[in-house]
């Protein structure tokens, strides 16, 4: 099954730092999930693993949204990072730290140290800069970035800005990067988001502005060698990844820690933010010398009814009152099975409701509660191996390998499906036998190869349905050679 002895393998999964100008909603939950079910997953595998997420808290956007609502730039990103951390216990992610780009302890020495190696590497030059900025993205843009004069993403149009700026020679490296990308050396899924950042690089990578000018944005880290200058976004956010693990700090069990688990093995993102990850940090950490990370996974938008989420609609979904009125692993579930891992998804709450009932309440939860109903009047039950018929152990080795098969590729929606084969199994195996019609010795085999089946059952979902897995085997539990079963609550109630 799943659970494994302790190998000397690590690994290492990240989320992107979501942005803090407004509360978590349901699209960085479903990035958040994916992420803590490859971390759970590898958990058991044995693997030793390290989970890192956080918030992205400096820039223009910030300090406008700050203003807005009458608030310091720092007492706005301590509220809005504080409801993303929560997230934690609400979604329960497993994760193993939290970075916030506003900590001058433990973020600033790692992106300053970043940038000097940079600037030792000859990679940074200033010059005066004339372009266009998105205060959305927090980024230059180009006019190919534009549809009828507005940025493509956020629907506005850019304010044009003329000032001095330090900036990295990314150009430096377009076949380089291209090669990685193209050996594998640095994998990008999908396949098509691969091509994508491929023309890209094909059309040529141009240098990025580093820096802004401290008068026109103070909120941010100081650069080291001009205090003239703050770090713009790009060795400001993206050194998150190895800031976490103690990159520039001068305590040996930091820097112990970045040797440990640099490079990260996946990377998690949106489309959105392919080409930051996919060109210009990479080209970053080649610059500095540093290894690439391994796997960049893109994932898709959530849409709502059809419609981008939006503020001014009014229909952003808050992934809290999702969980406050249908448990955290129906969100969880939908967000897994129902959404492609690698492309956008729809969600309506009657769609929701329609998975919850056939997938959940029909399926996982009625399963259980039939089994546990049956065996709790013949429980405890003393069973060995030769009690399990062969078609019910095949059944669970070739789900069991099919899954593995499909976490190792992230195909997150097929490896829970191969899981579900087992709640459909065993419906079958029940309605074959009519366990009802049944007692002593047969009563007590068909409920022996059914719990089975849910002991199997339970470990896989267990990264992706932790809290259900926990309450199956409160009802269903092998202990020794005895199998304990007592009935409990509904997992899934209807709705």
């Amino acid at each position: 099954m799943l659970k494994m002895a302790k190998t000397n393998k690590k690994f290492y999964v990240t989320t992107s730092i979501p942005y803090v100008n407004a509360d978590p909603h349901i699209g960085f939950a479903l990035e958040a999930i994916q992420a803590d079910v490859l971390a759970r997953y590898h958990r058991l595998r044995g693997e030793d693993v390290f989970f890192l997420t956080g918030t992205d808290e400096h820039g223009v956007k910030v300090v406008r949204a700050a203003e807005a609502v009458g608030k310091t730039p720092k007492e706005f990103v301590d509220e809005i990072s504080g409801k993303f951390k929560a997230l934690k216990k609400t979604l329960i992610l497993s994760w193993d730290d939290f970075i916030r780009t506003s900590d001058q302890k433990r973020h600033w020495p790692g992106a300053q140290e970043l940038w000097l190696k940079l600037y030792d590497a000859g990679k940074l030059y200033k010059k005066p800069y004339r372009g266009l900025y998105c205060v959305g993205h927090e980024a230059f843009i180009t006019e190919k970035d534009l549809i009828d004069g507005k940025c493509r993403d956020h629907q506005k149009e850019p304010e044009v800005i003329e000032e001095e700026n330090w900036f990295f020679k990314l150009s430096d490296y377009s076949n380089d990067i291209k090669s990685k990308i193209e050996s594998g050396e640095l994998k990008i899924v999908p396949e098509g988001r691969k091509n994508e950042i491929l023309s890209l690089i094909n059309e040529g990578l141009e240098d990025v502005s580093f820096s802004r000018p401290i008068k026109d944005l103070s909120w941010g880290i100081p650069v080291p060698n001009d205090p003239e200058h703050t770090m713009y976004v790009w060795c400001d956010a993206l050194s998150n990844y190895i800031s976490a693990l103690g990159y520039g700090s001068t305590q040996n069990v930091d820097i112990s820690k970045f040797q440990k688990y640099w490079p990260a093995d996946v990377h998690m993102i949106g489309k959105d933010i392919l080409r930051f990850h996919a060109a210009i940090w990479p080209g970053m950490l080649l610059a500095a010398g540093l290894p690439l990370p391994k796997t960049i996974f893109v994932h898709g938008f959530i849409t709502v009814g059809g419609e981008k989420m939006s503020k001014t609609i009014g229909n952003v979904i808050n992934p809290v009152e999702i969980v406050n009125k249908y448990g955290v692993d129906a969100l969880r579930y939908y967000l897994l099975w129902d959404i492609t891992p690698t492309g956008d998804g729809d969600f309506t709450y009657e769609k929701f409701e329609e998975r919850y009932n056939s997938g959940l309440a029909n399926g996982i939860g009625n399963l259980v509660a039939r089994i546990a109903k049956l065996g709790e009047t013949i429980s405890p039950i003393v069973y060995s191996e030769s009690d399990i018929i062969d078609n019910n152990r095949n059944t669970k080795d070739y789900v069991c390998e099919q899954y593995d098969k499909f976490i190792g590729d992230i195909k997150f929606n097929e490896a829970l499906g191969e899981a579900f084969v087992l709640v459909y199994s065993t419906d079958n195996y029940i309605n074959e036998t009519k366990p009802w019609t049944l007692k002593g010795n047969d009563l007590k085999k068909v409920i022996i190869n059914a719990s089975f089946l849910i002991q199997a059952l339970s470990e896989l979902i267990e990264p992706f349905l932790p809290e259900t897995a926990e309450k199956i085997r409160k009802q269903i539990k092998f202990v020794g050679d005895k199998i304990e079963i007592k009935k409990g609550d509904n997992i899934f109630p209807r709705k």
